[in-house]
Parts: structure tokens; sequence; C-alpha cells
């Protein structure tokens, strides 16, 4: 976010952008569409609509990301969507590819990244936290449960017991630093501490 920050006369815009695409696990397509009536500043929610089926859902936001978007909404004035383009239209998942793909590089990645890795990147935090595979999911808006099971795999707390005498699955251990495990609550409050 701090390459985003830096790289342009937008560049507040663009760290926000990736600031509510990592912690809601939005596609680039749910970012684009992100309309200002989906956001309440006053409660702290975002009403998040799915693409793909699916599941909507509304997850309550956090402080730096109420400020960025009183912020961003002060600095473009009037529009219908959250994340304008230079040319007052909203902005296309094409062109955050794109700039995600620019960010990237002036941020020194040694590989090339896209936007999706937002999404992937709030799963697998989540799950490394964690979270419950069924929170996840719907925080993720899966429909099928299937496609949330790939974030838990990979979580270090996460464990294979077969019988004995028959071979071991391999356990792949992810060093992850400050991590601590807590039990998965009812309500999905991501990124709090740990």
């Amino acid at each position: 976010m701090a390459a985003a920050r830096k790289s342009s006369r937008y560049g507040h815009r663009d760290a926000t952008m990736i600031l509510i695409g990592y912690r809601h696990g939005l596609r680039a397509s749910e970012l684009c569409d992100l309309q200002w009536s989906q956001v309440e500043l006053a409660t702290g929610r975002l009403r998040v609509r799915r693409t793909k089926n699916g599941s909507p859902s509304v997850h309550p936001m956090q402080g730096d990301e109420i400020r960025a978007l009183r912020r961003l909404q002060r600095e473009q004035g009037l529009s219908s969507h959250v994340f304008m383009t230079e040319r007052d239209g909203p902005m296309t998942p094409k062109a955050f590819h794109a700039l995600f793909g620019r960010i990237g590089e002036r941020a020194k990645m040694p590989f090339p990244v896209h936007p999706h890795m937002l999404r992937h990147g709030c799963g697998y935090a989540l799950a490394n936290a964690g979270h419950d595979t069924r929170a996840l999911q719907a925080w993720l808006g899966h429909k099928n449960i299937q496609h949330t099971v790939r974030y838990t795999e990979l979580a270090p707390h996460w464990r294979y017991a077969l019988p004995r005498g028959r071979a071991r699955r391999p356990v792949l251990q992810i060093p992850c630093t400050g991590w601590s495990w807590r039990p998965a609550s009812s309500v999905v409050l991501p990124f709090s501490g740990g």
C-alpha cells in the first residue's frame, strides 16, 4: 500500500482500493462496482454484493477503512461509485488489473501481481488466524464450501490425523510470526490482532 500511496496523484484512491479489496476479499469487479449506497460510514458497515452467484453479506469496517473512505469521498466529490477514474467514470476491472500490476512493479515484487491475490490473501489470513471454514465461506461469499476449503488446507493449525500403520500425508508448516490460534467465534471480525 505504501507503493500505491506514493505512485501517483491518485495514491490515496489506489491504497484505499487495495485496503478494501484485501480486508473484504473482494474480486476486482466487486471492488470496481462498489457504490456509495453500499457504504455506511456512520455505522461502519459495508454491504457487499457478490458476483459469480456469490452470497451477498454485510461486513463490519475498521477505523482505518472508514477514515480512508471519508477522505476519498471528500476528495472525489459527488459520485455514484466509490472508486472513480480521473475522467470521472467508475474504475473498470481491466484498468484496476493494469494499475495493480504497475503498483507491484513499483514495489519491486519479484513476481507479477494481480488483483485476485488480494482475495486469496484475505482467505489465507483469516484461515491462519483460526477462523472457522463456514465463517470464511460467509465472509468470501462462496456458495460452495469446496471453494473455501483451499484456504484451510494450508492453515498451520490444521493436522491430518490418519490411523497408525498407514502412510502419513505430509503437513505443510507455514511460518507466521506473531501468529496465535484462537477458537473461531460465530462473528467474523478479521484482522483484529493476533
